[in-house]
């Protein structure tokens, strides 16, 4: 039985949060979001590289799958690769390397899209022990991918940068509210074609209101975005230091800037959209059976205890317990997103957010 979570209620327009007081910085703690790539290699002494190594490509955070693949080579003496990029370049790489696959797992990212890559036959069919204790709608029945945390997207707002520029106006409470023409310039949003945060974004927008309703709101709010970058980590970090007033992001980042200490505020929208995070085996990868055992590890309530403490997401472990600070995600007023549709839907969706925002 999990313990009761701390209270994280979702802020109504209007409400100014007390802003914390800043901590001091950690130095080397936070790496920037810009970079594509990022590389670590945990290294087992006296290990065969041929049968004790694993080579994952991370969605997630730089810092949480070397946390993850740090308790894995303690655990089983098995090394572990890990590659670093956003979704939207691990995807495509996945998908290119598929005749000559050089990673044995794809961590983190919404299921949406390692569905799009199982289409592809770039993933292979494994189906872990742990599955079975998993709802219908974090796993594939065939095995191509299983969730192994969920997050809901909401909006981060850095309160002394809005409080400047908007001393009169109520913080936004819903995504309609993201419309309002005084804020042009000051919202920051990923890229839809590389990153998948806001490629949830607007899927959550077209299922929440209907194809063309949806696709109106989105031609509306684009001109009102002053950056488009190609991380999802970057919107909480350009909200945190204050570069921008607004942002789309996960609730779990934007809650690692506020609890370092950031003059962040995170509000959940009704009818926002989650995300099942999910891990999957690369078809043809050159260590498939310590990729399954990777999996199985990630699946663990101790992983995703250790995980969830870390990234503030919230576990799908039913076993595992809910660290103090992570969100109830059960308290989220969530639309019934369609993940499968999702994926089915992405090159076409991506093609034409590129003619709305060209």
């Amino acid at each position: 039985m999990r313990p009761a979570p701390s209270s994280r209620p979702t802020r109504t327009a209007g409400e100014r949060p007390q802003r914390p007081a800043p901590r001091a910085a950690r130095p080397g703690r936070r790496r920037g979001p810009f970079a594509l790539l990022v590389a670590l290699v945990l290294l087992a002494p006296g290990v065969a590289a041929a049968q004790g190594e694993v080579r994952v490509y991370a969605v997630i955070n730089e810092d949480d799958a070397r946390l993850l693949a740090e308790m894995f080579t303690a655990e089983t003496g098995i090394r572990v690769s890990v590659l670093r990029a956003s979704t939207g370049e691990l995807v495509s790489r996945v998908i290119a390397e598929a005749g000559n696959p050089q990673a044995d797992v794809l961590l983190g990212g919404p299921s949406a899209q390692h569905i799009a890559i199982a289409e592809t036959g770039a993933l292979a069919a494994y189906v872990p022990p742990a599955a079975a204790a998993l709802p219908a709608h974090a796993k594939s029945d065939e095995g191509f991918w299983t969730g192994f945390y969920v997050t809901s997207l909401g909006i981060g707002v850095n309160l002394e940068r809005f409080e400047e520029r908007f001393p009169a106006t109520p913080l936004p409470a819903t995504w309609d509210d993201l419309l309002n023409p005084e804020f042009a310039g000051e919202i920051v949003l990923t890229d839809p074609v590389a990153s998948s945060t806001a490629y949830l974004f607007v899927q959550a927008q077209l299922q929440r209101l209907g194809w063309d309703a949806g696709w109106e709101y989105l031609e509306r709010l684009a001109p009102l975005v002053g950056q488009f970058p190609s991380s999802g980590g970057a919107p909480p970090q350009l909200v945190g230091t204050g570069e921008y007033a607004i942002g789309v992001a996960y609730v779990h980042a934007l809650a690692r800037y506020r609890n370092e200490g950031f003059p962040v505020t995170t509000i959940v929208p009704p009818a926002t959209a989650g995300e099942v995070g999910a891990v999957s085996v690369v078809a043809g990868g050159p260590n498939p059976e310590a990729a399954r055992r990777f999996v199985d590890f990630v699946l663990s309530a101790r992983a995703q205890e250790a995980f969830a403490a870390q990234s503030f997401t919230t576990p799908l472990n039913p076993e595992a317990a809910l660290p103090e600070g992570v969100a109830d995600f059960a308290a989220y007023d969530l639309i019934d997103y369609d993940a499968e549709l999702a994926g089915e839907q992405r090159d076409e969706v991506l093609m034409r957010w590129q003619q709305v925002v060209d």
